[in-house]
């Protein structure tokens, strides 16, 4: 073969890499088809953390480039496709940038007496997917009156229907939203903003950066949650009046709510010696964000009643639970019998476990409550911008910023009540809401580890599962929030004096 032949052959074999979108438009393609990193990892046989970088400007290489180069080419035309079939909507008023959310009419009830409107307090005779509000805009006292010196713009008229007496839109009844409005540009990166400023004023120090971003970690979250709550559908209650249950009992002590907090150990172990991996829960307070936390100031009722719609705390005599042997308590380690008030989560939890599908209890036995009207997605945008930072930091090793968004949670979190380091959001409700969900997460996975055939040592606050068996099966191991790691491994035999701890990291 001659040079000339070498260089035909090479370049015949050679291969050009396939061309990809831009870092956010990959994240576009996979949001709009509502498809989550894990689910796109496990079509491509890698981890959601890889799919994490390569949203973040990494780019794969080999075949699964390819691969992933297919899926958003696909994406692409599947969205394409489905713009086209959408027909255009009809503007609202004179087709301001302002837009009008919108529910179905089967949503709207009538209400037997007026209750204060969700949006801005006034008396109001109907309620919106449960939540008490006016129908009329022009009746809200959330909506400006328009200006005398410019009148307001007319709009089409349209065929209306009747519910209750008053008039609505054949599009259905029209929500105003609170607050500020939804804005074209995309969210600003106040998280990568701070940590480059951080490590720009300490010269590069990751010691010296990482503390002081530590330090501002709660002024930081208020502004995070202010930003992702532009649009919002209701505005946050910052400081409402609260119930005695809520307030401290003395200026050192605890307020009368219980969160559940687990601290269970198996009382007895199969004979021999056992291997036992202690699990840590990755962004437990993270993912309790996640929960059905009350809107407005909580109102009392009394009865044995549940109103899903609604959250709080609930004054409750719990159930006997007969499975202590190898399940946690749902509600914690409680030595004293009798009522005691519990927070939404662990009311949901147990009668979750008082039903035909676990049976593992009977129903709890409600007294009274402290409740408002509940949407489980309050804090859902704030949790997911701190998720996908977080997921970036760990696809770049970026330790930096991990630390930044594990202080700005769980600050977040502690320091809702009554704190002197948040002046701006004062909801002790949230903050036990909050914890308590995380338990009943740990909870869970207890339970889910028990079901899949382990053996359950210990549960111990938010983040710390003990199982003896194959857990890698039933759980996947990493760093992210779905995930879990490896604590500690240590032996377990027929005496306490036969335990040989041997530390594997985190």
């Amino acid at each position: 073969m001659t040079g000339f032949d070498a260089i035909d052959a090479l370049l015949a074999g050679a291969k050009q890499e396939v061309p990809l979108p831009s870092a956010d438009e990959r994240r576009a393609l996979r949001d709009g088809l509502n498809l989550s990193r894990a689910q796109l990892a496990k079509a491509l046989s890698v981890s959601p953390s890889t799919v994490g970088g390569w949203e973040s400007g990494r780019d794969p290489s080999g075949e699964v480039r390819e691969k992933y180069a297919y899926f958003l080419e696909g994406a692409r035309t599947k969205l394409a496709a489905a713009a086209e079939e959408v027909p255009a909507e009809e503007p609202v008023g004179d087709g301001a940038a302002e837009a009008e959310q919108t529910v179905d009419q089967d949503d709207v009830e009538a209400l037997h007496a007026p209750q204060p409107c969700v949006l801005c307090g006034q008396p109001a005779r109907h309620q919106v997917a449960g939540f008490p509000q006016h129908l009329d805009p022009a009746e809200c006292g959330t909506v400006e009156p328009p200006s005398q010196d410019k009148p307001a713009p007319q709009a089409e008229p349209r065929q209306s229907a009747s519910v209750g007496g008053q008039a609505l839109s054949a599009r259905g009844v029209k929500i105003v939203p609170v607050g500020r409005r939804v804005q074209t540009a995309d969210t600003p990166d106040l998280i990568g903003s701070a940590v480059a400023a951080a490590l720009a004023a300490h010269a590069g120090d990751v010691e010296a950066a990482t503390a002081a971003l530590v330090k501002r970690a709660i002024p930081d979250a208020m502004a995070l949650l202010d930003e992702t709550r532009k649009g919002g559908r209701y505005d946050i209650v910052a400081h409402p009046w609260l119930p005695d249950i809520l307030r401290k009992q003395t200026s050192r002590g605890a307020d009368q709510v219980w969160e559940a907090r687990p601290k269970w150990s198996r009382p007895e172990l199969p004979a021999g010696k056992l291997e036992v991996t202690a699990l840590d829960i990755n962004g437990a307070y993270l993912s309790a964000l996640k929960t059905h936390l009350p809107l407005g100031q909580l109102e009392h009722s009394t009865g044995n009643h549940h109103d899903r719609r609604r959250a709080g705390v609930h004054l409750v005599t719990p159930p006997e639970w007969a499975h202590d042997a190898y399940l946690p308590n749902p509600i914690g380690s409680r030595d004293e019998p009798g009522p005691l008030w519990v927070t939404e989560p662990t009311l949901r939890l147990l009668l979750r476990l008082s039903g035909p599908k676990y049976g593992l209890c009977d129903r709890p036995e409600i007294h009274e409550s402290w409740t408002s009207g509940a949407t489980e997605g309050l804090l859902e945008k704030f949790r997911v911008a701190l998720k996908d930072a977080r997921d970036r930091a760990i696809a770049e090793d970026d330790e930096v910023t991990l630390e930044y968004i594990k202080a700005m949670y769980s600050k977040f979190v502690s320091t809702m009540g009554e704190s002197n380091y948040n002046r701006e959001l004062y909801r002790t409700d949230w903050m036990h809401l909050i914890r308590s969900q995380a338990f009943a997460n740990l909870w869970w996975k207890a339970h889910r580890s028990y079901d899949e055939g382990l053996l359950v040592v210990r549960a111990m606050g938010t983040d710390e599962l003990h199982v003896i068996g194959d857990w890698r099966a039933v759980f996947p191991e990493g760093r992210g929030v779905a995930e879990v790691k490896i604590k500690d491994v240590y032996t377990v035999g027929s005496k306490p004096d036969e335990a040989d701890h041997r530390s594997s990291g985190t």
